[in-house]
């Protein structure tokens, strides 16, 4: 479950209904209700708080979001888009990573899912991270 607060326009998510779950985009919030409007890529259906989770940032992820890859000498992996840039300590290891755009720098002590790392994203360059090439 992801709480109400912790989701912006744009996020992606897995969402779950009737016992199916497909990934989509966070499109609108209404507030009273609670309720959150995700695009399945097809349309838009609105989910309480509960029927949405997070998606695992993972490699796969990151190449969605169209993150180009370089594996350094010393078997760390530097994923960038832009000026933005993920540095992990080895393949497949997003436990302990660093982030950083520009002169700012985050260490990431622990797994974070796609819609952590997009608002990481909005904070650091204002604008929000998509699966859009730069």
């Amino acid at each position: 479950m992801i709480k109400f607060h912790d989701l912006k326009a744009g996020d992606y998510v897995l969402a779950e209904s009737d016992g199916q779950a497909w990934e989509g985009e966070v499109t609108d919030f209404n507030h009273d209700e609670k309720e959150i409007s995700v695009y399945n890529g097809v349309q838009d259906f609105w989910f309480k708080s509960e029927d949405l989770y997070p998606l695992p940032l993972d490699e796969n992820q990151l190449m969605k979001l169209k993150f180009k890859k370089h594996v350094n000498d010393d078997g760390t992996v530097k994923y960038m888009k832009g000026a933005f840039r993920i540095q992990t300590p080895q393949q497949d290891n997003f436990s302990n990573f660093e982030i950083w755009y520009r002169d700012e720098k985050r260490i990431m002590t622990q797994p974070i899912s796609v819609h952590q790392l997009q608002n990481h994203y909005l904070e650091m360059t204002k604008v929000h991270l998509t699966d859009e090439i730069i």
